[in-house]
């Protein structure tokens, strides 16, 4: 038998050629390459961190640079004359711009822009037990055209009649009597702390200084414009001294308070120049729209805050015949029927006086400090005017009467009684005293006049509903023709 042989016949050859060896070695091999991004791409990030890194580095530099050209260009304007706008002529008229009347075709009246909140008589509402109403309830329309004006004296006073104070009251007050640290002068008379002290001392018939001191020291009225303020009962009234603000016509009257109410605006000459060039020009009947316009001569003070004081607090010395009044800031516009007004704050209300309470602050002495904070009153003239009240002894409390012992003073309806009227007096005169920011006298006048109880404190949304609030426009222009004392008898 033969051997067998080194591979059996059943065993299977497999060919390999030289091309499949290969084939396999390219697929073992192979390697996943990147794709290449764009060029486009990488110079776009590599840019964007660049900016990034620049930004990081400079930051400081690229905010210093613009705000040193700034202010380099502001310091060049620094000393050039400006330009006179023809569009703000009564801004410049306002704030002292001497404008010769021989160039009145150059300077062409402002455009007549209108406010948003002008003419609006929309109601201003409140949730009361989860209902909604009117801040203020006037009596129906119908009801409004019968509205009478009663004869008053119905609330008992202790104050019969006010005597005010004159020079020929007091002789020794003459024109050499000065006082440095106050602003008394001819119009206020020269009251002495014991004055101030003995206004406070209420009896029948007291005796106060409440403007008007002598027939020298200004404010002077045209007699006819005396005439037809001497015919007035009712008066709605404001004022505009310096052409600090434009006059808005009253709405929303009844034809009852068209003949029974006198509508009265105080102007001076400065006003009523940047008036005129504002296209407001007075009638010869001498009124614009409903506005019987009263031009005033010789204004008391420099400050025509100060000026202003007088026909908002003294109306019963300018209106002696008028039974009622309400007084408006001239940065509103009065939107509701007086008579109706005065029957909701007053006569419903069996009120003598209605002022809106504050809405931000409920404190004397908190109110100073925003005084001061917002640059409305130099500090030291704070400083002076709470020390005495502090030293008078009047609470920091934030209510008082059970009302809020803070208000605010653009909106002022009274009856004008004897009470009132020494109310008034003694307010004009701590105005003078210290600040013109009324707001800091009213409540110490208030709570240390003990007999004045019939107020009737408002909250804000009735203030808000009486008026379209507009705002102040302008600065107004100081008075300069009278100056502050040089010589002085300094009070403690």
């Amino acid at each position: 038998m033969s051997s067998p042989s080194m591979f059996s016949n059943n065993s299977v050859s497999i060919p390999v050629s030289d091309d499949d060896e290969d084939e396999l070695s390219r697929k073992r091999v192979r390697v996943r390459r990147k794709r290449k991004k764009p060029l486009s791409h990488r110079v776009k990030h590599d840019l964007g961190k660049r900016l990034v890194r620049f930004l990081v580095r400079y930051w400081a530099l690229l905010i210093f640079l613009p705000a040193a050209a700034l202010l380099c260009y502001e310091a060049t304007k620094i000393g050039k004359e400006p330009a006179v706008d023809e569009d703000d002529l009564d801004r410049f008229v306002a704030e002292g711009t001497e404008v010769d009347p021989d160039l009145d075709p150059v300077f062409k009246p402002p455009p007549k822009v209108s406010h948003p909140n002008l003419n609006r008589m929309d109601p201003v509402t409140r949730m009361i037990d989860g209902v909604r109403e009117p801040c203020l309830k006037l009596r129906p329309s119908d009801e409004l055209e019968l509205l009478d004006i009663p004869n008053g004296g119905g609330i008992e006073s202790p104050v019969k009649s006010v005597k005010y104070l004159t020079e020929r009251d007091l002789p020794e007050q003459n024109g050499t009597h000065r006082s440095k640290r106050f602003k008394f002068n001819s119009f206020s008379g020269y009251p002495s702390l014991e004055d101030r002290d003995g206004s406070f001392v209420v009896n029948q018939t007291p005796a106060v200084h409440c403007g008007f001191f002598s027939e020298s020291g200004g404010f002077n009225i045209s007699d006819a414009d005396k005439s037809y303020m001497d015919s007035c009962q009712v008066v709605v009234s404001t004022c505009a001294f310096g052409g600090g603000d434009d006059l808005y016509q009253p709405i929303g009257m009844s034809n009852a308070s068209l003949q029974k109410v006198c509508y009265v605006a105080f102007w001076d000459d400065i006003t009523l120049a940047a008036q005129e060039n504002a296209g407001h020009t007075i009638g010869d009947d001498k009124f614009i729209g409903n506005w019987r316009i009263v031009l005033v001569d010789d204004l008391p003070f420099v400050d025509q805050r100060l000026n202003g004081k007088i026909p908002k607090m003294l109306g019963h010395r300018l209106f002696p015949n008028a039974k009622y009044s309400i007084w408006v800031d001239s940065k509103s516009q009065f939107r509701r029927d007086p008579l109706g007004v005065l029957e909701a704050l007053l006569w419903r209300t069996n009120s003598v006086l209605a002022i809106s309470e504050h809405g931000a602050r409920s404190s004397v002495y908190d109110e100073a400090k925003a005084v001061v904070k917002k640059n409305k009153a130099r500090p030291e003239e704070v400083d002076v005017q709470i020390t005495q009240y502090k030293k008078d002894g009047m609470p920091e409390d934030k209510r008082l009467n059970g009302k809020k012992a803070l208000n605010e003073a653009s909106i002022i309806v009274r009856e004008h009684t004897p009470v009132v009227n020494l109310f008034m007096c003694i307010w004009f005169n701590e105005a003078v005293r210290f600040t013109s920011r009324d707001q800091l006298s009213f409540p110490y006048v208030l709570w240390r006049l003990k007999v004045l109880k019939d107020t009737n404190m408002f909250p804000v949304c009735i203030r808000k509903d009486l008026v379209n609030s507009i705002g102040h426009l302008r600065k107004a222009k100081p008075s300069v023709k009278r100056a502050m004392p040089s010589t002085a008898d300094d009070e403690a």
